[in-house]
Order: C-alpha cells, then structure tokens, then sequence
C-alpha cells in the first residue's frame, strides 16, 4: 500500500481550507484518509502560526513508514526543518507568461511608432541639410582654385550648418 502525505480540500467555495493527511494514494483527494496531521489554511498571512499546524511526530512516523510528501506538504516540512531542503530546478521561473509577452511586444510597438513619428520632421529637414552639406564641397572646391578666398569660403558653410540647425531645433520644439 503507497502511503501519502498530502492536502484534503474542505471549506465552503472561494473559502479554502485544508487537512494535512495520511492516506493511501489511491483513495480520492477529499476521500478517505488514514489519520489527520494538521491543518493549513492559506486565507491567513504568512507570517501567522495558524497558518500551518502540524503534528510533527506523526508525520515524522508516517515518514518513517515509508509514506511520501506531496510537493505542497514538502515545502511546509521544510520551512519546520524536518526534512532537509530539495534542490529544485524551475529555468522558466521569473520569465513573463504569454499575455505579459504579448503586452511588452504591443508597448515596443507603440514606443517605435512613437519614435519613427518623432523622427519624421526630421526627416523632412533633412534633405535641406543635405542640399547645404552637398553645396560645401563645390564651394570648398572653388576655395582650392583661389587660396586667397580660402579663410572665407570655409567659414560661410559652417556659419550656414549652424543656421540649419538652430532652425531644426526650434521647428522640432
């Protein structure tokens, strides 16, 4: 006969209750059971002593038999210290569930558009930029042709950036 130690639903609905008890495996989970153990009602704070009630000498009887802890009953054990801590291994604790993915994959989104619509005006100036910046290379040529002009002509493409971007900054404020 496999003997467990396990919870046995009671209380009334959305009002749990459970019974820490010794019964065969086969039996139903609210069926028959060998002996009570203890309590658990998980409606009180954690930090409460009502929370868990156990008899520890008969469970450490039942354990003794050969009778085997749920995976619920075992951590309670644990946090008594009657038997020693598991190593358990969980590699999907801590990600997010589907629908929390699919909210952070919506909100990238939402941020991208966002940034693209920033970006946009910007766009726009662009090419007026550009039209300057491809200006500065002819004129720059030109200054090659008469050195005497060079201090000049180098000096009047960058005071023209400037003025584009003083204009940029304002428009995109």
């Amino acid at each position: 006969m496999a003997m467990k130690i396990r919870l046995a639903r009671g209380g009334s609905k959305k009002r749990p209750f459970y019974r820490i008890v010794a019964a065969d495996s086969r039996m139903p989970r609210d069926g028959r059971f060998i002996e009570k153990l203890g309590t658990y009602n998980p409606l009180l704070p954690k930090d409460s002593e009502e929370r868990v009630k156990m008899n520890v000498e008969r469970i450490q009887h039942w354990l003794g038999e050969g009778a085997q802890p749920s995976d619920r009953v075992s951590r309670f054990l644990e946090a008594a210290g009657v038997v020693e801590k598991k190593e358990r291994s969980n590699p999907k604790k801590g990600t997010p569930g589907k629908a929390a993915q699919e909210r952070a994959e919506a909100k990238a989104e939402k941020a991208k558009a966002a940034e693209e619509a920033a970006a946009a005006p910007a766009e726009e100036e662009a090419p007026a930029e550009d039209a300057a910046a491809e200006d500065a290379p002819v004129e720059e040529a030109a200054a090659e042709e008469a050195p005497a002009e060079d201090a000049a002509a180098e000096e009047a493409p960058a005071e023209e950036a400037t003025a584009d971007d003083a204009a940029a900054e304002e428009k995109a404020e």
